[in-house]
């Protein structure tokens, strides 16, 4: 346990972190999972327009960098344009 009163706040603090953290890395895999299984263009350009914000809040707050948000992106937009039209 930690012997001051700095140090016990910063475990409370790192504890709300990593539950928060948890659920976003939960939410981001969904919602990039949602996008591939998707087998319509139409649906997939929705879902896709949601993925890359999410995306984007992700890198904004640090839980990913930057470059990983992009590559992510990236890969999205490929899996979408090579869905054909329904």
């Amino acid at each position: 346990m930690p012997q001051h009163k700095a140090c016990e706040k910063h475990v409370r603090k790192s504890k709300k972190a990593n539950i928060k953290n948890r659920s976003d890395w939960s939410k981001l895999r969904t919602v990039i999972r949602q996008v591939l299984d998707s087998k319509e263009k139409k649906a997939a350009q929705d879902r896709l327009k949601a993925a890359v914000s999410f995306i984007d809040k992700c890198a904004g707050s640090g839980l990913i960098h930057k470059n990983n948000a992009a590559n992510k992106k990236s890969r999205l937009f490929i899996h979408v344009n090579r869905l054909q039209e329904k």
